[in-house]
C-alpha cells in the first residue's frame, strides 16, 4: 500500500472516530441541557483549538485537508453550541 493512500485512511479514520466519539456528549447536552458537570474553559478551549485546526486545514499548500477541516468544523461546531447552553446556564438562568 503506497504511504499516500496510508495518510488518507489515518486521515479519514481519525475524521470518523473523533465525529462518533464527540457527538453523543454533545447531542446528549443539547437534548438535556444539563451543563452541571462540563467545565467551561474545556468548553472554550475545545473551540479555539477547533477553528485554529480549521484554519490549519484549510489553508494548507498545496491542497485542503480535508479531514483535518471537517472533523474540527463539526466539534467546533458542537463545542460553540455547548459552550453557549453553558453560558446561558450559568450566568443567564438563575
Amino acid at each position: 500500500m503506497e504511504q499516500g493512500l496510508i495518510y488518507e485512511i489515518c486521515g479519514w479514520g481519525a475524521t470518523i472516530g473523533m465525529i462518533l466519539g464527540y457527538l453523543p456528549q454533545a447531542i446528549e447536552t443539547i437534548k438535556t441541557r444539563n451543563t452541571e458537570g462540563i467545565a467551561l474553559p474545556t468548553f472554550l478551549m475545545m473551540g479555539i483549538g477547533g477553528v485554529c485546526f480549521m484554519l490549519q486545514g484549510l489553508l494548507h499548500k498545496p491542497e485542503i485537508l480535508w479531514p483535518l477541516f471537517l472533523t474540527n468544523l463539526v466539534t467546533t461546531s458542537c463545542s460553540l453550541i455547548v459552550f453557549g447552553i453553558k453560558i446561558y446556564n450559568d450566568y443567564f438562568k438563575k
